[in-house]
Parts: C-alpha cells; structure tokens; sequence
C-alpha cells in the first residue's frame, strides 16, 4: 500500500469528536465574539439603571465599575445569584433604548426590539420568583412585545407584573396605550384608572386620562 493509503487508512481510524473539535476552535477563533465586539458608549450607559455598571462584563468596561463595595452592596439588594446574570437585562434595555431613540429604520428598531426580548428572557429564565426587578422585568419585556405586534404576550407580561406587584404603574400606562392604539377607548380609561387608584398621583397616568376625555368629548 502507498504511504498515502496509509495516512488516508490511519485518519480513518480517528474518532469524530476528535477530528471536529479542532477545527470548531479555528472558527471560534477567526470569528470575533459578541461580547469581544460590544461598545460601551456612555450616552447609552448613562440611559441605565445606577446598578448596571457593577454588573459582569460592564465592569470592566465602565469607568468606576469594578468598584468591590458597589458590587457587594447591589449583590446584597439584589441576590447574589440574580445579580450575577443580570448583565444581560442591562444589555436588553440598551437593545430598547437603541430601538426607540436610535434606530432610523423599522428593520433596525424590530431588530433591536427582538435582541432585547432574548435578553430579558435569558434573565427570567434564571431568577427566582420573588426577584426585586421581576414586575419591571416583565413590563419592559411586554412593551417590546407589544411594539412588535405580539399583543396576546405583551398583555400578559404586563398583567403578571401587576399582579406582582400592583403599584407598578409603568405596565398600567403600557396597557392603556396599547387599547388606544386598537381604538378601544373605554378600556384604555380602564386601565389608566386602575393605576391611579394603585398608584395615586402619577402624572403620566394622569395626562393620559385626559388625553382620553379630549378623545371621547372630539367624537
């Protein structure tokens, strides 16, 4: 037999899993990595909550966030455990915040609307059931939800962090709007009014109270 047939006859004998895992490093490492390609602007992280900053891959990236006090003290409020994956809600409210104020297209806005929904599930997913952020969570991710037409979602995220928490009055406002947007006025009183009367005061719920009584006094 040729020394080629021998060669051809030896690497038959390799096993699989050898053969491929080489080659998967290779491509692992001609393809630069999403974190490795993620920008830290500071208008963008200036949009965020305080806590985002200590969080993994934020600090090291934000000046002043590898601060060992601050990380131990939001990981104290927030559970060690959750805060630990909580990087990835940060990112989504960026994905949000980009969507909202900085895409120029409706291609880049469901894009980012959609990156931002697979990060808030990624955190959902991992935190336990009385997670301070919870009904926050779940209202920024039914908003999004709702601005990329999957109403019967939406509605139901921003029904669950009512019912987690009923003085959150952001998923009242989120709720109305969405009812205004179908035309359905009454409802969208509906819902404005149960957030005053959970949260009393709230000027956004307020304002579009009013918005609705110019709607319904104009027909």
């Amino acid at each position: 037999m040729k020394r080629g047939g021998h060669l051809k006859s030896r690497l038959c004998k390799i096993p699989p899993n050898l053969v491929a895992w080489p080659i998967a490093l290779l491509a692992m490492l001609h393809v630069p990595s999403a974190v490795s390609q993620r920008q830290y602007d500071p208008k963008q992280i200036a949009m965020l909550p305080p806590y985002c900053k200590y969080t993994q891959l934020y600090r090291d990236n934000v000046p002043g966030g590898n601060d060992p006090q601050q990380i131990e003290r939001w990981g104290s409020v927030l559970g060690a455990q959750s805060f630990h994956h909580l990087h990835h809600y940060c990112m989504g409210l960026e994905n949000t915040n980009r969507a909202l104020y900085f895409s120029s297209t409706k291609q880049d806005r469901n894009f980012e609307l959609s990156q931002s929904v697979r990060e808030f599930d990624y955190v959902l997913e991992r935190v336990p059931p009385d997670f301070p952020l919870l009904p926050e969570i779940l209202t920024k991710r039914g908003e999004n939800l709702l601005r990329l037409g999957n109403g019967p979602q939406g509605v139901l995220d921003l029904s669950r962090a009512i019912e987690l928490k009923p003085d959150h009055w952001p998923p009242y406002a989120a709720l109305s709007d969405y009812y205004k947007a179908l035309g359905d006025v009454a409802s969208a009183r509906q819902w404005a009014e149960k957030g005053l009367s959970a949260a009393p005061g709230i000027k956004a719920l307020q304002r579009r109270l009013a918005e609705l009584d110019k709607t319904k006094a104009g027909r």
